[in-house]
């Protein structure tokens, strides 16, 4: 330690360090507000707003849009915290921004501990410094939604902690402890699946595990291994019983393609990515979806780079793992491969390499990860001022103010939507998803033609991803472009059968237009892939009714009913079919007068007002409002 300069020397006093400049390097995070998914995932999700409504929360999609079943997300531990901040904080960003500074600050501080358990204090300083002031982090901790990266990591640190400072055989209690933090790692982002892995990754770096051990190995820790087998079992049936799958059914945006070539192509530039974020982090973006790292065809000189990169790091690692084993206090260079082989475990999930995941590569995603790159880091300084103490002084002190700077300048960025959406649109104007944010910033403007432009350039660049072409095609309905949407959502469905959202939306748009037997084609075509969507029905109850069809109409209704309430003119204009059934003409009046103060477009207002004018007989309010408009204007 006194190599470097430093007059730390006490654990304690080096984690106060490393959680105040952690603290301190994100304070001005606390002046930001809710930005891009915070909206959809805190905001807008009514179910988080109350904790009588929480509970139903933790069994339904992380993301509560329309397609949040198609993400493949269940977060349970993520969504109960935001829901318990939002509680405490009565809705205020500022309650999961101090959450968020204060659970990084945590987990930079159980980055120094763990690293104290392996190797000497000096490097774990280093370690802990570099993971709390490190620009690559930003994302996760100034944006509201980072918390379940957070969460998670801070989750498997202390698991991981509690397990090397624990006895050499788990016995039930350790092994029930670790399986709950597991429980909470797991349920708060799907990367936390890796813990078991890197439980064996920090044993088999403190002990010689060969083939002869495995039986010594097993005797010592199969109560842990068997509690966290449980744990994931238990985690991974609860997504596909909710999401119908257990790996995320959506292929990175505008990545579709990698389903079908080889991945290493593209994988070989996003390794390139991964060591230019960690070692010179100063172009960063919110997005990095095709036309910012081009899916590849063949090989080029960037991919081959990055292939053969990867190659010479492994075998470094490699190499280096052969040295002494770790221990507080040890130099051997194992904790350099350690750290290696800590990201490509932790990495694995969200990589593209043994599936497709969400993204491509996003900054985020990094935290739980560059835990191994900061203890390879912090190890490699210490390394470097056995030779050149006053070098590696210079070079720690610049690193480490440059990261501040960067750190500080990039959190504004998620202060709210109109700053992440201008800083996207600055730092990658040519990505499909900038496309996609122009597209709706124009259309909220009113400038359709201009948003039409940016859409179509969207979709040229991520070609005709699932989530991109819904969600435009719901922004079309929202402007009365109903053929552009219906082109865009049969499109969808052909492409992607086995979803349900498209034809959901169709089975709306075929609603809004009247059409009974559309409507009805296609909720059943939707409910058929996913059975329980109150929404579709209700769409499917008043399709029967407006066929005559009242056996099936009631037992759709007494579904719908079973899952959720809901006030959509397509329920109202079910009642009404239903009392005129009954005989109760007052009864369907008001039916109808409710489902005309519940219309949503002015197609649905057409379709009403058809309705009541051609099945019940009622005088147009559609001409009776234009006539009124038209005395006004006249007076």
């Amino acid at each position: 330690m006194t190599r470097l300069g430093w007059p730390l020397r006490d654990v304690r006093t080096a984690a106060v360090v490393v959680g105040l400049l952690a603290v301190l390097v994100y304070a001005n995070s606390l002046r930001n507000g809710f930005a891009y998914d915070d909206v959809h995932i805190v905001v807008d999700n009514q179910a988080i707003h109350s904790l009588g409504t929480l509970p139903g929360a933790l069994v339904t999609p992380y993301w509560p849009t329309d397609f949040g079943r198609e993400l493949g997300l269940w977060r349970p531990a993520t969504t109960s915290t935001l829901g318990l901040l939002y509680a405490v904080g009565g809705g205020s960003p500022i309650a999961f921004h101090v959450a968020n500074v204060l659970g990084h600050a945590a987990a930079s501080v159980l980055v120094l501990l763990l690293c104290a358990a392996l190797m000497p204090l000096s490097a774990s300083l280093v370690a802990g410094l570099v993971f709390a002031i490190h620009p690559v982090h930003v994302e996760a901790v100034s944006n509201v939604i980072g918390m379940g990266e957070i969460l998670s990591a801070v989750a498997i640190l202390l698991a991981c902690l509690v397990h090397v400072r624990g006895p050499a055989r788990s016995g039930w209690g350790l092994a029930l402890l670790i399986g709950a933090l597991y429980a909470v790692a797991f349920g708060a982002k799907e990367s936390g699946v890796v813990l078991p892995g890197l439980i064996f990754l920090l044993d088999a770096a403190r002990q010689r595990i060969a083939f002869g051990d495995v039986a010594r190995y097993i005797g010592e820790r199969w109560r842990l291994y068997l509690v966290m087998s449980v744990v994931a079992a238990a985690l991974l049936m609860g997504r596909y019983t909710i999401l119908g799958s257990i790996a995320n059914p959506f292929a990175p945006l505008g990545a579709d393609l990698l389903a079908e070539i080889p991945r290493i192509w593209t994988l070989g530039e996003v390794w390139t990515h991964y060591v230019r974020l960690w070692v010179f982090p100063l172009d960063l973006y919110s997005d990095y979806s095709p036309n910012v790292i081009p899916i590849s065809l063949a090989w080029r000189v960037d991919n081959l780079v990055g292939a053969v990169m990867a190659i010479v790091v492994l075998a470094t690692a490699w190499i280096a793992w052969r040295r002494p084993e770790l221990s507080p206090g040890s130099s051997s260079s194992r904790a350099a491969a350690l750290g290696v082989v800590w990201f490509v475990i932790a990495i694995s999930p969200i990589s593209n390499t043994l599936f497709l995941s969400g993204v491509v590569l996003a900054e985020r995603t990094l935290y739980l990860p560059s835990v191994g790159l900061a203890a390879a880091t912090g190890w490699l300084v210490v390394r470097l001022s056995r030779e050149r103490p006053r070098g590696a002084w210079i070079l720690l002190f610049l690193a480490l103010s440059l990261s501040v700077v960067r750190t500080w300048t990039r959190t504004p960025d998620w202060k709210d939507n109109q700053t992440f959406f201008n800083a996207l649109l600055r730092d990658a104007p040519h990505s499909g998803r900038s496309q996609w944010i122009l597209g709706d910033e124009f259309l909220k403007a009113g400038n359709t033609s201009q948003a039409l432009f940016a859409y179509r350039a969207a979709i040229n660049i991520l070609g005709g991803h699932y989530a991109l072409v819904t969600e435009v095609a719901n922004r079309l309905m929202e402007v009365e472009r109903y053929q552009a949407a219906e082109n865009l959502l049969m499109s969808a469905w052909q492409a992607q059968p086995r979803f349900a959202l498209a034809p959901s939306i169709l089975s709306w748009l075929r609603a809004q237009h009247g059409d009974a037997v559309g409507a009805e084609r296609f909720a059943r075509v939707s409910l058929a892939v996913y059975d329980r969507d109150p929404t579709r029905h209700y769409v499917l109850a008043w399709a029967l009714a407006a066929q005559g069809r009242w056996g099936e109409a009631r037992q759709a209704r007494g579904r719908a009913e079973e899952m959720a309430q809901a006030s959509f003119w397509p329920q109202w204009m079910y009642l009404a079919y239903e009392r005129r059934e009954a005989g109760d003409s007052v009864g369907a009046y008001a039916a109808l007068d409710s489902a005309w103060a519940s219309r949503s477009s002015a197609l649905s207002r057409q379709t009403l007002d058809a309705v009541r004018v051609a099945e019940f007989g009622l005088p147009s309010l559609l001409h009776a409002d234009s006539a009124q408009a038209s005395v006004a204007v006249n007076k």
